[in-house]
Parts: structure tokens; sequence; C-alpha cells
């Protein structure tokens, strides 16, 4: 058996669902949309699926390693976590919640996803038409300063109301 003490009766999604994102601490897995399943085996090893929000998103080792480590805290012995790919993330499983805590933490949280048709995702060099309210003072007057904020997944604007820069979540 693969659990020990207390892990009888402790729920492991409860558990992976309180672990934190390494880049945007302010939100759970859970919140970002990127855990998306937690079950336990026969054997009693607990199997954990995760989806990075981009390929080759640098925090995945972090996710993996945090997840673990957390699910053996609470008694579980045996944890696998495994990458799922498909269907690919969008920021459009942020919570509504984990988008609130992005606002509360000055983060403009992302709009809705552009949709595409399936297939190959044409690729387009042409400057970015994304938009974004400022979280501090609720402008839509902004403008972006730089494609990239403090991890790949944001982008750095500015308020011409308030003045003040923030990150956005760039939709996904």
């Amino acid at each position: 058996m693969s659990r020990r003490g207390p892990a009888a009766e402790v729920d492991p999604r409860g558990v992976a669902e309180r672990v934190v994102d390494p880049e945007l601490p302010m939100l759970t897995l859970a919140d970002l949309g990127v855990l998306r399943d937690v079950r336990v085996q026969d054997d009693g090893a607990v199997v954990v699926e995760i989806t990075p929000t981009y390929s080759g998103c640098p925090a995945m080792g972090v996710m993996r390693a945090d997840l673990v480590h957390a699910l053996h805290q609470a008694g579980f012995a045996e944890v696998d976590v495994r990458t799922v790919l498909a269907p690919a993330w969008s920021t459009d499983w942020i919570t509504a919640e984990g988008r609130r805590k992005l606002a509360q933490a000055g983060i403009a949280p992302p709009r809705s996803a552009p949709s595409r048709a399936a297939g190959p995702v044409p690729l387009d060099l042409g400057p970015s038409r994304r938009s974004a309210e400022c979280p501090l003072c609720g402008s839509a007057d902004t403008e972006e300063l730089s494609e990239f904020g403090a991890t790949a997944c944001t982008a750095l604007r500015r308020c011409r109301r308030c003045r003040e820069p923030f990150e956005h979540v760039k939709e996904i």
C-alpha cells in the first residue's frame, strides 16, 4: 500500500489544488487551470495530470516537484505527475477566483482567448493588438511597453491615466 498514516483520510485533489504557481504565486495551480486531474490508483499511488501554459514552460519542473512534495507531506508515498499536452492550455481556463486574485495583485487578467479554427496556427509577425484595463484605476487607456513581462505569459503595460506600470496575462 502506498499510503501511510493520515493519507488514508486526506483528499489528494484538495492537497494538489492548494499548490501555488511558482511564477504567479498569488494563484494556485487549480486557479491557473493547469491542474487537470488527480486520482488514486488501486495500488494507492496518486496520479496528477498538469498541462503547461505553453510549450517549454520553465516552471513545469517546479510545479511537478511542488506537487510531489505536497502530496508526500500529506502522507502519499507514491506520486506520479504527468504532463498532458492536449487539449492545449488556454487562458480561458483561469478560474474567476484566479482572475480576481490577479487583479488584486495588480496584474491585469486576460480577456477571452481568441478563437481559432482547428489545424496549424498562422504566424502573424505584425504588432500585437492586445488591450488591457489598468488593474489599479480601471482605465482602458493603456499602452504596451514590452511584449514580455516578468514571465513569458505576461506583457508589461502602462496606464496612461494613472501612469502606473502593470503586467497583463496575455490571452492564449
